[in-house]
């Protein structure tokens, strides 16, 4: 990295000694982030234009279901349709869920190590159990700052869960440069618990308290699986109205076809739930939002439908 790039640095530090014994196995994943940040960007590739010439930043939630050697849908199955999505598309910026740690480095693989990099720790610390990692185009993205935090009431405890979820559950935020414009802005990512409704709530209410500690200047983009359909669900409600964030399906200028996100390998629910969503500042121009339902030969990358919004910060 030349001396006038923006560097890379950790926000906060785990604040117990039980949490830093957990800390010293990072996922390789996250280190690399720092390394990644520390290298010249790549000049920007010529990407997608709003109006005006404005540049359009291409994004992405998606559940890539866990990896599974288990048959039908087993990640071997699942990888090289995974892999002709995400050609196909291919997003600046990637919130991701369940991933495992050997699985998200076939994904970093598949989409190439000189156009993508990721940043993401396991949720029960280091390279174990599921990731929230979030991938980005390093030709577009510079990561400037990022960390993790649990959903619970001991948020800087690794994999601390208190909230009645059997599952821990967990956030990764990343501040980005956008190399096209030289603008930043927060990314946040995760994956909320599949019974708790308590859990769930209380999750929602810890995001918005966190969302308020950055620059307020800085636009947000939220990206997860919230596990409740969006509208008429107290979690959908705190983090638009106590986090200042509007439903980038809603404020859309132009809209896909409503599937429900989640299909578990059955056919396709025309208007079902949507459980997976992209929030946005409301200052941020929601040019297009689609729900993906790419297969190839009957086999989905997943067992939920990739959401994407191309917006304007």
């Amino acid at each position: 990295m030349t001396s006038a790039a923006p560097r890379l640095t950790r926000r906060g530090g785990i604040r117990t000694a039980a949490a830093a014994a957990l800390a010293l196995p990072l996922a390789a994943g996250a280190a690399r982030a720092h390394a990644a940040a520390g290298r010249t960007a790549p000049a920007p590739a010529p990407r997608p234009e709003g109006d005006g010439g404005s540049p359009a930043l291409s994004t992405m939630t998606f559940n890539l279901r866990y990896a599974s050697d288990t048959p039908p849908h087993s990640w071997p199955e699942r990888r090289p349709v995974t892999r002709a999505l995400l050609r196909r598309e291919p997003p600046h910026l990637i919130g991701t869920q369940e991933g495992l740690y050997a699985q998200l480095r076939d994904i970093a693989h598949d989409l190439g190590r000189s156009r993508y990099d990721w940043i993401g720790t396991g949720r029960a610390g280091g390279s174990r159990d599921e990731f929230m990692a979030v991938f980005y185009d390093v030709r577009r993205l510079l990561p400037l700052e990022y960390d993790h935090f649990w959903l619970s009431d001991q948020p800087r405890l690794i994999g601390s869960a208190t909230w009645g979820n059997t599952v821990i559950r967990m956030v990764t935020w990343v501040r980005f440069q956008d190399l096209a414009t030289g603008r930043e802005f927060v990314h946040l990512n995760t994956h909320l618990d599949h019974r708790s409704q308590y859990s769930r709530e209380r999750s929602a209410a810890l995001i918005v308290r966190r969302l308020a500690e950055f620059d307020a200047s800085l636009p947000r983009l939220v990206t997860g699986d919230f596990n409740v359909p969006a509208h008429g669900n107290p979690v959908h409600e705190t983090l638009l109205a106590d986090g200042k964030l509007a439903d980038t399906w809603d404020s859309a200028e132009r809209r896909g076809k409503l599937y429900g996100t989640f299909h578990g390998y059955k056919p396709l629910v025309p208007d079902g739930d949507r459980i997976d969503w992209i929030l946005a500042s409301p200052g941020v121009r929601v040019r297009r939002a689609s729900v993906n339902t790419y297969a190839r030969h009957g086999q989905y990358p997943s067992d939920h439908l990739p959401v994407q919004a191309l917006v304007e910060l």
